[in-house]
């Protein structure tokens, strides 16, 4: 028997939506809008008046996904570019399309794509399939429209790069460890699933996700320094209803029972994507503020109206910065000058 969805009500989104400022004029890339948080996020961002750049891998669900938006929201313009983020490669031409739309420059980019507790192999370019996905390529994609969003921030005076990290972040280690920024797909610990006592695959999740949140630390630090409008913030949308439960059902991450009991206690999509809406178009959230329902324990963090709240130390530290840049740079093999 597979795993089914539960039908969670939204509680928190139509006030926000409703609270949020009008977009129009505005170009937003989001990665990962054929579900979940990213579809809710694209969508919100269409009705608001934006131009809303759809980052995905080319497949059915991103073209189901383009004809529900273009449903939903007529009027919006909604760009398909192809981007698939287990690919350096395609990250690089999806970079240059952007770049061909975008001559007015690129107000904000979402990366809030990822995938959850998927087995121990490596992408085409050798790093394990989730650090690539959820980390290393959109650290890759922020570097190469990074002129795109100094060029919006001249025009319009500012703006952000939003990273998407996880309640994950902090179990079972707070510590970034440099062996999963490198070349070793395939040889990270096997595929463990145990979600409360540190299998290899929710470990590796947890890299990546304190990955997402050591770069929002970075680029706060870097773009504060030369005194950028350019601002870099991180969400995390709790116990969310989306994909990510089902894909990880299907690959063997969880239990369909235990995932069945935990989302309970969840949240809708649309709750979820509150923190990336927010810092996509909340004008009170400023550079280096973590957004989402909680900052505290799992259970405290999984649902609610999502505030801001500073970064956290142990990843907003000298030693876990400088490896997080010098590692992903490693990986891309190009530097990333802030300037």
């Amino acid at each position: 028997m597979s795993y089914k969805k539960p039908k969670l009500d939204s509680k928190h989104y139509e006030d926000l939506f409703n609270a949020l400022p009008s977009l129009e004029g505005k170009t937003i890339g989001i990665t990962g809008t054929t579900s979940g948080t990213g579809f809710v996020a694209a969508s919100a961002c269409g009705k608001l008046g934006a131009n809303v750049i759809l980052l995905n891998r080319s497949s059915e669900r991103s073209k189901k996904a383009y004809s529900e938006l273009i449903q939903e929201t007529p009027n919006a313009n909604f760009i398909q570019i192809e981007c698939d983020l287990q690919s350096f490669d395609s990250v690089r031409k999806a970079a240059e399309e952007i770049t061909e739309v975008c001559s007015d420059g690129l107000d904000v980019i979402c990366n809030n794509a990822g995938v959850m507790a998927l087995e121990d192999l490596p992408t085409e370019d050798g790093f394990d399939i989730q650090i690539q996905t959820n980390h290393l390529s959109h650290f890759l994609l922020v570097k190469l429209v990074y002129p795109l969003l100094k060029k919006a921030a001249s025009l319009r005076e500012e703006a952000r790069i939003v990273n998407h990290s996880s309640i994950a972040r902090k179990q079972p280690k707070k510590v970034l460890e440099s062996k999963y920024l490198e070349k070793n797909g395939g040889n990270l610990g096997g595929n463990g699933s145990s979600i409360f006592f540190g299998g290899a695959r929710w470990l590796r999740y947890n890299q990546s996700k304190l990955a997402n949140a050591a770069f929002t630390a970075c680029l706060h630090e870097k773009l504060q320094a030369v005194d950028s409008k350019i601002k870099a913030m991180v969400a995390h949308p709790g116990l969310a209803e989306t994909d990510l439960q089902s894909t990880t059902v299907k690959q063997g991450g969880m239990g369909r029972w235990i995932t069945e009991q935990m989302m309970k206690v969840g949240q809708s999509r649309e709750d979820g994507a509150l923190g990336i809406l927010r810092c996509i178009a909340d004008p009170e959230i400023m550079s280096g503020q973590f957004v989402g329902p909680g900052m505290g324990g799992m259970f405290t963090a999984m649902k609610g109206r999502a505030e801001s709240f500073p970064l956290e130390e142990f990843y907003d530290n000298r030693f876990t910065k400088d490896l997080l840049w010098k590692k992903s740079c490693e990986a891309i093999k190009e530097d990333f000058e802030i300037s």
